[in-house]
């Protein structure tokens, strides 16, 4: 593939992306909805496109997705908590959006960066595969929106249009300015605690191997295909937190409060939050059941028909952090 179409270009995704592909000899054009996002996509090495997932006016750009092999389509509403009107508009009317742009500029393949969120509301999402299906009514803002936006991309799939979907999970990596600042904020002023000890498992995908998972995907995927990327096996989440802190000289918490006692809190305060229209309450429950209990996937169907491997071991990214400490 020579030419690609990124959209989320400045964001941690996006900002991975464009140099992976760049380096691939990629021509990359990227949506920049401000002049700041403009600037950074360019930087990185490509082609700003001005235009906006969230409103319907003006019309999706089209001529800049002409003669792209690929769209990847990176840019979301990420927050668990916000506007529900912001984050369907962007969520599922962007994507739409960006899908019939795709089509009516003859696009042959488009690349949907979803999440292990999806599943939020069915069973304990425990070794899931991409077998499990979406539940009818998945718990939360982003589960709600990212599940609309898979059916969207599932619906556009078919002839002219290939449509795959990958789901990585707890992305990590240096160059990360949203979790890993939050909790390096939360171990220093002693608001962060572990859920139940924090001995149980989670899967990780670390930024670069997201982008190795999106570039095979555009070249290998099924048509229609789902597709689950991690760095490999689970590893304990407490584990994995210290870690992350410990790149940045940051002595992790060693106080912990019972799980049944966070998810009780964290259910009462998100629904009285939702129910008197406060302000985000401080665990949203949708946060609860994504890092305060065991949140695991099996990447196996990646790794047999793509051939994606995980070019990032752990070690070698909680290095590289180290090494660009915030």
């Amino acid at each position: 593939m020579s030419v690609a179409f990124v959209t989320g270009g400045s964001g941690f995704v996006g900002r991975n992306l464009i140099p992976y592909l760049t380096a691939r000899g990629v021509t990359v054009r990227a949506l920049a909805r401000s002049d700041a996002a403009a600037d950074a996509v360019k930087k990185l090495g490509a082609e700003p496109v001005r235009g906006d997932l969230a409103t319907p006016l003006p019309p999706f750009p089209i001529e800049p997705l002409r003669g792209a092999d690929v769209v990847y389509h990176a840019g979301a509403f990420v927050d668990v908590w916000g506007d529900e009107r912001e984050a369907f508009a962007i969520n599922v009317g962007g994507t739409q959006r960006v899908l019939d742009a795709a089509r009516a500029a003859g696009v042959p393949r488009f690349v949907h960066v979803s999440t292990e969120a999806v599943l939020v509301g069915g069973p304990k999402i425990r070794n899931a595969d991409e077998t499990w299906p979406r539940p009818r009514r998945p718990i939360g803002l982003y589960p709600r929106t990212k599940g609309q936006a898979e059916e969207r991309v599932e619906a556009a799939n078919g002839p002219g249009l290939a449509t795959i979907i990958a789901r990585p999970r707890f992305i990590w990596g240096a160059g990360d300015t949203t979790l890993l600042p939050e909790l390096v904020k939360g171990a220093r002023n002693g608001a962060l605690m572990w859920i139940g000890g924090g001995r149980y498992l989670t899967s990780t995908c670390h930024v670069r191997n997201v982008c190795e998972g999106l570039v095979k995907a555009a070249e290998r995927g099924t048509p229609g295909g789902t597709y689950f990327l991690t760095d490999g096996e689970p590893v304990p989440f407490r584990d994995f937190i210290e870690a992350l802190l410990r790149t940045q000289g940051v002595e992790p918490p060693t106080r912990s409060a019972p799980r049944a006692l966070v998810r009780a809190f964290s259910f009462t305060s998100d629904a009285v939050a939702r129910a008197l229209r406060l302000g985000r309450p401080r665990l949203p429950y949708t946060a609860f059941l994504l890092i305060g209990e065991e949140v695991t996937v099996s990447d196996a169907r990646a790794r047999r028909e793509l051939g994606y491997v995980g070019e990032v071991a752990r070690a070698e990214g909680l290095r590289e952090l180290a090494a660009a400490r915030i």
